[in-house]
């Protein structure tokens, strides 16, 4: 299995020489980008890349490369240079379900400011900030409390590190990711896509639970990178902001793509209530134009199916 940047992005990225550091690595996330990282820097991937997280262990890619992540606080132990800076840790929404919510805000509000407190120090030119659709959602009454809180904290994390790049005359990308698939992806029994794919894998029916509509919109996490990637070295300064967009799909239309793809298996739903529909999908428009400014092609679901379950495969999931 090969995951890869763009190919011009991958080129920019060996050419640009700066060191990049990856906060939150172990994660869904982190580890796909350090993937898609070792297929574009090959040797220098553990020269130039620098993994930080909750605690010091080895993380191990695809092909059993195996790549050191240091606890979080020793990132204020960076020796100044150039850097670009991935910051993909923060508590989700999951833990928000299970912890106090003063514990919870805390928790995330620390990993930010070591992070602040750090960046002076680094030499940091340009940051990214993996945020998530739920920042929409903070003030949404049909929302549960744990999405309100995830997605209030993650606003807040976007402004503070907006203010960051605008005070400092530095360059921030943020994205509000909806609905991501590839490599590493996990929980696989509360994501959709993972939890049909296993289902067509093993040979029996795809089982959508939700008694009413559901529209999701994906992207490949290689796609995504790509653009986060380009948007990180183009010299700007100052914040751009983006949804993750991909096609909105009912969950049928997924179901029914997986089937074609890998099975033939059948598909159960139950009777669907016609007064709910939860629609989880960012601005497709504006996420399509931004692919095209980089030269970036959208990698069609069929192809984000494929690749996700692929990675099932090889890692031996099971639901």
């Amino acid at each position: 299995m090969t995951y890869a940047l763009t190919p011009h992005v991958a080129q920019a990225l060996l050419a640009n020489h700066s060191r990049i550091v990856i906060t939150g690595a172990g994660g869904w996330l982190g580890l796909a980008t350090l993937e898609l990282f070792h297929a574009a820097l090959g040797d220098q991937l553990a020269g130039r890349v620098v993994c930080f997280g909750s605690r010091h262990r080895t993380l191990v890619l695809i092909d059993g490369t195996p790549v050191e992540q240091r606890p979080m606080a020793d990132i204020a132990q960076l020796e100044t240079a150039p850097t670009i800076v991935l910051h993909l840790a923060f508590l989700t929404k999951d833990r928000a379900e299970d912890m106090d919510e003063q514990a919870y805000r805390a928790a995330n509000e620390a990993l930010d400011q070591i992070l602040l407190d750090a960046l002076p120090a680094t030499g940091a030119d340009a940051i990214f900030i993996a945020s998530s659709g739920a920042a929409a959602r903070a003030d949404d009454p049909a929302a549960s409390p744990a999405m309100r809180l995830y997605g209030a904290l993650k606003g807040d994390q976007e402004a503070r590190f907006a203010d960051w790049a605008d005070r400092h005359h530095k360059r921030a990308v943020i994205a509000r990711l909806f609905n991501i698939s590839g490599p590493h992806i996990n929980k696989h029994g509360s994501y959709a896509l993972a939890a049909f794919i296993l289902d067509a894998l093993a040979g029996r029916p795809i089982a959508i639970n939700a008694p009413h509509r559901v529209v999701r919109g994906y992207v490949a996490i290689r796609e995504l990178m790509s653009l986060v990637i380009a948007l990180l070295l183009d010299k700007a300064t100052g914040v751009t902001s983006f949804d993750s967009g991909g096609d909105p799909l009912e969950m049928l239309d997924i179901a029914q793509a997986i089937a074609d793809l890998l099975g033939p298996v059948a598909i159960t739903r139950p009777t669907l209530d016609p007064t709910i529909s939860d629609h989880y999908a960012g601005d497709a428009a504006v996420y399509r134009d931004l692919l095209a400014s980089k030269a970036i092609d959208p990698v069609p679901f069929a192809r984000q199916v494929i690749e996700t379950a692929e990675f099932l495969n090889h890692s031996g999931a099971r639901p």
